[in-house]
């Protein structure tokens, strides 16, 4: 049990672990992210054959998920998460190595294989974590996504001046990469030990793929995944487009959003273990409808502000708190997780072209009222994320 002498300070010691691995995840992530101008440059690349190259990243992702429960299943979550973290250094350094020696296919493997490796990787930490939150007995899932985007303000902290001294690709993506690998092995060297064996998952093990709860979570996470993608992707040249803002007037616009969405991270776990998963969730989906009105109607700055604040609170939940239900069985955890992340990862695929296509006909701003639109059929899936009971170890 977890009062038990000792039990305590080892939970303690993995749940830290696991914040590392969320961390060091989005410190890869960003790493890529802050070079991608000096990539397409380095491969004499324009903006849309530079988003094809991307997809290779997609592509791979799509590829890993649906299998990164099967994977956990067998070998476990600190072999998987390990597994991950060593795809992504090496998938990374082989990109690198493409845009110096100027392959862009030789650059796509590389991607195809940090898309694979930063898949499994997501998907076994967000099964390590639902166990440490199931084991404490209380939400903390959004506080480990709120440390994935400092691992992503970390990143693009050093990948900004990184980029500005023009320090060269190999010496900056394949030497932070590699660090983060071996920091993240050691983490998952401390994660919990299963729970049951892959004899024992095996023998209760149905495909989440026929469970109408599981699907109902899967398309939760896909609206509140498609809020937080619209805003990544769109809100700043929505408010740029819509309100002929000044460019640091749209970044600062999304600068707010993220801000938001991380203090709704951070505090959410207070919220969700007063009034439970359902409650809050219905509330985010009303906030995140009210917030994207209030920015695409709300005409000047004052009103444009409180929508983003209010957008950011509202988007902040979805995704944690699906993980976490979707991870509310150990014994069925890492295969409904798997689902349910193929089923949200499928809306930062097909999200940014389809609201691309969208905002050419009706305008950036304007086209964010689908997201809003979106927000109706996450509050009436919200009802399958509502608690089963914890099981005390």
């Amino acid at each position: 049990m977890i009062g038990e002498a000792g039990a305590v300070p080892s939970l303690l010691h993995t749940r830290n672990a696991v914040a590392a691995s969320f961390a060091l995840n989005g410190f890869c992530f960003a790493t890529l992210v802050s070079r991608l101008p000096d990539i397409r440059s380095g491969l004499d690349l324009d903006n849309g054959a530079l988003g094809l190259l991307l997809l290779s990243i997609s592509l791979g992702s799509v590829v890993a998920l649906p299998l990164s429960g099967r994977l956990i299943d067998r070998l476990g979550a600190t072999a998987v998460t390990r597994l991950g973290a060593i795809l992504v250094a090496g998938g990374l350094t082989v990109a690198a190595v493409g845009v110096v020696s100027d392959l862009v296919l030789l650059t796509a493997l590389g991607l195809l294989v940090d898309g694979v490796g930063t898949a499994v990787w997501d998907v076994s930490m967000n099964v390590e974590a639902a166990e440490v939150e199931r084991q404490l007995g209380r939400t903390i899932m959004p506080r480990f996504h709120a440390g994935w985007s400092l691992g992503t303000f970390t990143g693009a902290a050093i990948g900004v001046p990184m980029a500005a001294v023009h320090a060269p690709l190999l010496l900056h993506i394949p030497a932070f990469a590699v660090l983060a690998a071996a920091a993240t092995w050691r983490a998952a060297g401390t994660y919990l030990p299963p729970v049951a064996t892959h004899e024992e998952r095996q023998a209760v093990a149905c495909s989440p793929w026929r469970e109408p709860r599981t699907l109902a979570i899967g398309v939760m996470v896909l609206a509140f995944a498609l809020s937080e993608g619209a805003a990544n992707d769109w809100l700043s040249l929505a408010l740029i487009d819509g309100y002929d803002v000044r460019h640091w007037v749209g970044v600062a616009g999304f600068a707010l959003f993220v801000s938001s969405m991380m203090a709704g991270r951070l505090y959410g776990p207070v919220v969700l273990d007063r009034f439970g998963r359902a409650p809050v969730l219905w509330g985010c989906s009303a906030a995140a409808f009210a917030g994207i009105l209030l920015v695409v109607f709300g005409g000047a700055v004052v009103p444009v502000a409180i929508g983003i604040v209010v957008w950011g609170l509202g988007a902040s939940l979805g995704f944690p708190v699906g993980m976490s239900a979707a991870a509310d069985d150990p014994l069925r955890a890492a295969r409904r997780v798997s689902v349910v992340s193929t089923i949200g990862y499928s809306a930062f695929l097909a999200g940014p072209p389809f609201l691309g296509l969208l905002a050419d006909h009706v305008g950036t701003l304007r086209t964010l009222l689908v997201i809003a639109a979106l927000m109706v059929p996450a509050a009436v899936t919200v009802f399958a994320a509502r608690e089963r009971q914890r099981v005390s170890r």
